[in-house]
């Protein structure tokens, strides 16, 4: 059968609709300086607290709480994404490693002024591909007991000093049924049919399930262990150059606002 010109001009639209780009598709660099609350972008602006002498380490705004001592071993701890927690003490500093089944998660070192009322934070994260490397100047706000260790105290986030590109690059996509998220080794491909779905090479075998709200924003629920434990709402904004991103985690009650800015 002889194709008519109508058709022809049919069938050569088909294909740009179908591949029509999503305001959400492209790559994009979370922009600290945009951060709303702390300068972690935390709303709430919920202190660090700690409990610390030499015989015990409490970290009481962990969500839940814990208490190990602080001897330098691994130590069994419930409720969190790590399942221990070894603490480190000298006089001038304090080091914090979570781990998940002996693997490294996280490892902080906390170094304190001569006054004690403010400490350096050297964190490094191991849950992508490379580690994410955090600079940060945390402020005292209340002290601890008089004999106790410098890190007891409740602490807030002062000034993030820096972070690495590997914690601040994400690729996103959409499509008419789905979203879609890469960023330093981990992934996810998820529809909008209120099923979850895994994020690939997430050692807390994280399950995500998403929401299009409209065009211009989604909401990602995070679950973990089959409980939820973050949302994250993501809007781009009219010139198509930014997402505004709140992330609510559910089991310490902070709250995080930031903007992503667009690269590609």
């Amino acid at each position: 059968m002889k194709t008519s010109p109508l058709m022809i001009v049919a069938i050569l639209f088909l294909p740009v609709a179908a591949l029509a780009a999503s305001p959400f598709d492209g790559t994009w660099k979370w922009n600290y300086n945009t951060a709303s609350g702390d300068v972690s972008g935390d709303l709430s602006k919920t202190p660090y607290v700690y409990i610390v002498d030499s015989n015990s380490y409490t970290c009481s705004s962990c969500g839940p709480a814990y208490t190990v001592k602080p001897d330098g071993s691994d130590q069994k701890v419930t409720g969190h994404g790590y399942d221990t927690s070894a603490v480190t003490l000298t006089a001038t500093s304090a080091t914090i490693v979570t781990k998940l089944k002996g693997k490294t998660l996280t490892s902080e070192k906390y170094t304190f002024s001569a006054d004690g009322k403010t400490a350096t934070l050297d964190q490094t994260s191991y849950y992508g591909a490379s580690p994410v490397i955090v600079k940060a100047t945390l402020v005292r706000v209340a002290a601890g007991a008089a004999d106790a260790h410098p890190l007891s105290g409740t602490w807030t986030w002062s000034k993030l000093d820096s972070i690495s590109d590997a914690a601040t690059l994400e690729t996103l996509g959409m499509t008419d049924d789905g979203f879609t998220l890469s960023g330093n080794g981990q992934s996810y491909h998820a529809k909008f049919d209120g099923k979850k779905y895994p994020i690939a090479n997430d050692p807390l075998n994280t399950l995500v399930e998403l929401k299009k709200v409209s065009p211009t924003e989604v909401v990602e629920s995070d679950y973990v262990n089959g409980k939820l434990v973050e949302t994250t709402q993501l809007s781009v904004d009219a010139d198509g150059k930014h997402i505004h991103v709140v992330e609510s985690a559910l089991h310490t009650g902070r709250v995080k606002r930031y903007t992503l800015d667009k690269q590609i």
